[in-house]
């Protein structure tokens, strides 16, 4: 026969499920509605922005590391943002005069712009003829030999950008030129979405902007390559997609070792060994039936014993040891 409840227990039981329900109202409430504007579908899904802003991160480590080069300072790049806006938007942001660089990826549509703050543009000018680096508070147009001076720091970009973008595909980014009103280096329609990628950049006290702008309207053939199974930090398409495994080993047994036998050992006074001539016999330490000392790398890692192959001095490996470090 079931246990019968009592009017104790049913009450408790009520209570929770009114408990319940108040709570589910409370999380529903703190939900907040996600606007969604129809004028600007995303082209590229959160995923996909995700594996983009890996992409720009690994940029930006080598291109830090090439203005740390170059400068001679410390220098920190952050990614700021990787979002998608208006191209309206991009161009009421951009100061003027400017410091932008028109680029394009080879083999596809997709054309770019890079932004340089213009202060940041003239600090890195100073510093790379010598200078001290001081900030410019100035807003004033880009010379022709400033620009002859800075086309060694978009060329890094540029190389950076496709050393990150291995990891996808073997693009080519080449630079169209300078330009310093941002309506003369339109890249897509006022209308049209385009990926906008903001980075900070520290050196020393100071921090500048630096950005990257892609129009995504020819961005599908490039988008459709962005999986999860093409994307690694160390496996590049010029891998033949390898796992990282293989990559590692492969070069670990290309790797060549230094090998050495050390036959005996013996030691000597300075005189004795000032006063040694040809045909002078040097007592070794060790015996004839000793095994011989094998080192990799300057350390002891077989014991084999001396022969002939094939008319070539040869040593038969005996023993393994557990590598230690005899430097002496």
């Amino acid at each position: 026969m079931s246990e019968l409840l009592t009017q104790q227990e049913i009450d408790a039981l009520l209570s929770d499920l009114k408990e319940e329900g108040q709570q589910s109202l409370i999380k529903d409430a703190e939900k907040e509605p996600v606007l969604f504007d129809f004028r600007l579908p995303n082209r590229i899904s959160k995923h996909q922005l995700r594996i983009l802003e890996n992409i720009f991160n690994s940029f930006s480590e080598g291109f830090s590391a090439f203005l740390v080069s170059k400068l001679q300072t410390v220098v920190n790049i952050n990614i700021t943002s990787v979002e998608q806006i208006y191209y309206s938007e991009y161009v009421l942001s951009v100061v003027n005069p400017a410091c932008l660089y028109k680029f394009h990826i080879s083999g596809t549509d997709v054309k770019a712009i890079l932004e340089i703050n213009p202060n940041f543009a003239l600090v890195l000018v100073d510093k790379l003829l010598g200078g001290t680096g001081s900030t410019h508070t100035e807003n004033k147009p880009i010379t022709q030999i400033e620009q002859n001076v800075l086309s060694v720091v978009v060329e890094s970009v540029m190389q950076n950008l496709k050393k990150a973008w291995q990891t996808v595909d073997n693009y080519d980014f080449v630079v169209e030129g300078f330009e310093s009103d941002v309506d003369f280096a339109q890249i897509t329609s006022q209308s049209e979405s385009v990926l906008l990628v903001s980075m900070e950049i520290l050196i020393g006290d100071h921090s500048y902007m630096m950005s990257l702008c892609f129009a995504t309207f020819a961005f599908d053939s490039i988008l459709s390559k962005l999986s999860a199974q093409q994307i690694s930090p160390i496996r590049p398409t010029k891998y033949n997609g390898k796992s990282a495994d293989e990559i590692l080993t492969k070069q670990l047994y290309e790797t060549e070792l230094p090998v050495t036998v050390e036959f005996g050992k013996t030691r000597l006074l300075m005189s004795d060994l000032m006063n040694l001539e040809v045909g002078d016999i040097i007592k070794l330490e060790n015996k004839i039936s000793d095994e011989q000392i094998v080192k990799v790398a300057n350390k002891v890692m077989f014991l084999g014993r001396v022969g002939e192959v094939n008319k070539h001095k040869a040593i038969k490996i005996t023993n393994k040891l557990v590598p230690k470090d005899h430097s002496e």
